[in-house]
């Protein structure tokens, strides 16, 4: 029976379980999107290639399954900012680009760029399919690549004569996932994990950190027993926030030293149990003052290249984060362990930073962004999804509302990039459609994919845009004059994108004063399709920036 090559990729990408694909037509994969739509799988269409991928990155971290972009030759060039953030978030993702006819390559064809080439240096792994019936390996070979050690984004071109080319089925060898996914888990020897457990049975002041690998697959539960047993303070960052909620006696939140007091207590632990936290520049490269130099540090970390980068670690276990928790906390269960002292002071300080944040929640107008975030944690429930932008307005959100469950609370990776909020937030509630999804940007940062809202009228996806505008590059402007004496630049004026947003169908008003906040609010959540409000804040710099400023240095990630 004859197959095209756009049905042989449709087919692929069923055995992998895919049923959403993250798209913008174009001429490249036209052949493909005709054979996607006949098989009824969903595709989102946006404005933007860039926010394609963020979709994608979006919901393979909301849903743990890949993430599909399908884009053409200059659609390509657009993704790239969103292929280097999917590495930086460790999203399994598979960008699929079309191009010209692989016939005339090099010939100075059409639109010609070398895009394996230029996505290599920002995936995985990148591959050219020549011949349709090289389509199911080489893309389980990039899938493959997407999933394992550190997860991130691969890259497959498949010209636009080879997705129409016919070939015979029977010459097609089709590859199961079962078959080039590994199913059983890399775990650690029992001799580490005894180990383990003995370092950190004999420290008295003990703290856990986990980050994204610990959020691959269902492992809360785990995380809960271990800490439950051990009774060691335990803090989460990037996509493993809500893994074990905020609220839980043992986790103390958001592992950020500039953005939660509690973090900063890591400077006095003498045993630190890093489940897949990279000995990056957030925490001093692992180096004092941040992690102590005389400090026992035990790392789980699935990638062995990252296994005692920067500063050699007392135990690495690699392999598999949650399960490798899974072994320590049977092996702990052994044990009885009390509660230090130790403890206590992290109560302390969860209670000092609450403290310390509800006193900017003034009724004044402009509103301050403490206002608006309290406001917002009036209305939250468990299984609501928060996503936050960059800049000060978002940093506040970030320093003070809870991550509660797994999977609903994402903010801006260490790359930084702004803008991925809204176009994030809307795949969100693609993979997540029984929760509310609440989108936390500045305006500068809403700028940047603010045509999407168009793309959540088209597919009416609820989401609500929470837009802080001061009129200005807000953290950019207060680090001027916090560094620098002045600003430069990062002004902008006090823009209607309210009136954006009802121009592309959206709901939308626009609040300029404290009390008009929460009844905009509940009048948001109550209609249908999404809703943006327009709310006018002060530009008020956040402890993120405030950091920065006493250090006088920059340490990145803002």
């Amino acid at each position: 029976m004859p197959v095209s090559g756009a049905q042989i990729i449709t087919r692929a990408l069923r055995e992998e379980g895919v049923d959403t694909i993250f798209t913008l037509a174009g001429d490249h994969i036209l052949p493909l999107l005709d054979v996607l739509y006949d098989e009824d799988f969903r595709l989102i269409d946006c404005r933007h290639e860039q926010a394609a991928v963020h979709m994608a990155e979006s919901w393979a971290r909301m849903t743990g399954r890949l993430g599909v972009v399908a884009v053409t030759t200059p659609g390509h060039a657009n993704a790239l900012p969103g292929l280097i953030n999917a590495q930086s978030t460790e999203s399994p993702i598979l960008n699929i680009a079309g191009s010209s006819d692989l016939r005339n390559y090099h010939r100075g064809i059409m639109q010609e760029i070398d895009q394996v080439g230029i996505a290599r240096t920002v995936t995985k792994g990148a591959w050219l399919a020549h011949d349709p019936r090289r389509i199911p390996d080489l893309m389980s070979t990039a899938i493959r690549a997407a999933f394992e050690g550190r997860r991130g984004p691969a890259h497959l071109t498949i010209p636009v004569d080879v997705q129409s080319a016919v070939v015979e089925e029977e010459e097609v060898r089709w590859f199961g996932a079962e078959s080039y996914r590994r199913t059983q888990p890399i775990v650690a020897s029992q001799e580490a994990v005894e180990e383990a457990v003995r370092l950190l049975r004999n420290a008295e002041r003990p703290i856990i950190v986990a980050s994204t690998p610990a959020a691959y697959g269902d492992w809360g539960g785990v995380y809960e027993r271990l800490i439950e047993t051990t009774k060691i303070p335990f803090l989460t960052e990037e996509a493993a926030r809500g893994i074990v909620p905020d609220d839980h006696p043992y986790c103390f939140g958001f592992f950020d030293l500039s953005q939660h007091t509690a973090a900063n207590l890591v400077r006095e632990a003498d045993a630190v149990l890093f489940l897949g936290k990279l000995l990056d520049f957030t925490i001093g490269f692992g180096f004092g003052p941040v992690i102590p130099n005389n400090a026992t540090v035990i790392q789980v970390e699935p990638e062995a290249t990252q296994a005692g980068r920067n500063r050699g670690v007392d135990l690495a276990l690699v392999g598999d984060v949650g399960p490798i928790a899974a072994q320590l906390a049977d092996e702990a269960a052994k044990s009885d362990w009390p509660e230090r002292p130790w403890v206590e002071r992290f109560r302390t300080a969860v209670a000092e930073h609450k403290v310390y944040l509800e006193q900017y929640v003034l009724d004044e107008t402009p509103l301050r962004s403490m206002w608006v975030h309290h406001t917002l944690a009036q209305r939250l429930r468990r299984d609501d999804v928060l996503v936050f932008d960059g800049g000060d307005y978002a940093y506040y959100g970030r320093a003070y509302l809870p991550a509660l469950a797994p999977r609903s609370w994402y903010y801006l990776p260490n790359l930084g990039m702004l803008g991925q909020a809204v176009p994030m937030s809307i795949a969100a509630k693609v993979a997540r459609p029984e929760s509310r999804v609440f989108c936390i940007t500045g305006d500068g940062a809403f700028g940047f994919n603010a045509m999407e809202v168009d793309t959540a009228v088209r597919h009416g996806l609820k989401v609500v845009f929470l837009v802080g505008n001061d009129a200005a590059w807000g953290i950019d402007k207060n680090l001027q004059v916090g560094l620098y004496g002045k600003a430069v630049i990062t002004d902008l004026v006090p823009s209607r994108y309210d009136l954006v947003a009802q121009g592309l169908g959206a709901y939308a008003e626009l609040v300029e004063r404290p009390e008009e906040l929460g009844p905009a609010l509940d009048r948001a959540l109550d209609v249908d399709g999404p809703a943006l409000l327009n709310i006018r804040v002060q530009s008020q710099i956040s402890p993120r920036a405030q950091a920065v400023v006493a250090n006088r240095k920059f340490g990145g990630g803002l």
